[in-house]
């Protein structure tokens, strides 16, 4: 039966490293904030796990352009300064943190597509504001357009559908495939008049031939379980509409209440919904195939038992 083929689980020491320094919010502490609430909940086990892996040159141009490669190369190198306007800083290392973040969803994307795995989880991942030329937002590589630009290119598939739940709009992404019919996109986050980015309010729903194929949903400050719950009934309605052929998620916790840089009311029972429905609608029109990554999320408790909701209800598959 699709979807009980297992589930990867991508987490190392090269993923730990791609958190920034000096008190930044996007810390190396997530990781291990996770892995230690998962392995008190017994659900390490059940995972396949994969080691992580850095991206080649050529695969990270799949979705970012040769100037912004060279431009991260020598950040890491001289190890100061920023990418952007001053949410990105540079690291020594940080061309080998990032690049691993993208190479190691390659590596989980080529497991499923081999039929070794049905789903994968990357805690350390869903980098979604990165432009293909540009930094933003704490993310210096796309590995989600990395994997879109995989999917297509390397394994034939057209048909692809995003979905966010970062507190934050996934304008990284949303831009960069806004005149794309072919994946359809689902973004669920605070409204933009209210936070960062700005972007991603509800009449934007795609431009060209690719008009109706985006679907923004933005929630007042605030917003609670009921909130989110009447969003995803629109997103899974228009998830069904859309027909994919593969389904990615990026599941960012910083839309869990407490979280010090939003200012959503959600708890892990959202995400855990929105992974167990996705799991449900991947097993009955993509094969089981689903690709989840962490995205954001500033409080350690929060990482921890959103991302082991995350990764619980992967486990189950979509089955209960």
């Amino acid at each position: 039966m699709a979807g009980q083929t297992g589930v990867v689980l991508c987490v190392g020491e090269a993923l730990r490293r791609y958190g920034f320094p000096d008190g930044h919010p996007l810390s190396v502490d997530r990781q291990q904030a996770f892995l230690d609430e998962a392995q008190r909940r017994g659900l390490l086990a059940g995972a396949q796990m994969l080691a992580p892996r850095l991206a080649a040159d050529d695969e990270l141009l799949r979705f970012h352009t040769p100037s912004y490669v060279q431009r991260v190369k020598l950040g890491s190198q001289q190890g100061e300064g920023w990418l952007d306007y001053g949410d990105t800083p540079c690291f020594p290392g940080l061309f080998e943190a990032a690049g691993a973040v993208a190479g190691t969803a390659i590596a989980a994307l080529a497991r499923i597509v081999a039929g070794e795995a049905a789903r994968s989880f990357q805690p350390i991942g869903g980098l979604h504001h990165a432009r293909r030329g540009a930094a933003a937002g704490f993310c210096a590589f796309n590995d989600v357009g990395v994997v879109i630009e995989s999917l297509r290119r390397q394994h034939g598939v057209r048909r692809i559908a995003y979905v966010d739940i970062d507190v934050h709009h996934g304008d990284g992404v949303f831009y960069s495939y806004e005149d794309d019919p072919d994946l359809a996109i689902v973004d669920i986050h605070e409204d933009g008049r209210f936070l960062y980015p700005g972007t991603g309010q509800a009449d934007e729903r795609g431009t060209g031939a690719a008009l109706g194929s985006k679907l923004n949903l933005p929630l007042p400050p605030g917003a609670d379980d009921a909130d989110f719950l009447r969003a995803w009934g629109a997103a899974e309605e228009f998830l069904c509409q859309q027909r994919p052929q593969f389904l990615l998620l990026q599941s960012g916790v910083d839309s869990l209440a407490g979280d010090p840089l939003a200012h959503l009311a959600l708890t892990p029972k959202a995400h855990a919904h929105a992974v167990a429905r996705l799991c449900r609608l991947a097993n009955e029109l993509c094969g089981g195939r689903l690709m989840v990554f962490g995205g954001g999320g500033y409080s350690l408790r929060n990482v921890a038992i959103g991302w082991s909701a995350v990764l619980e209800e992967l486990l189950r598959g979509g089955w209960r």
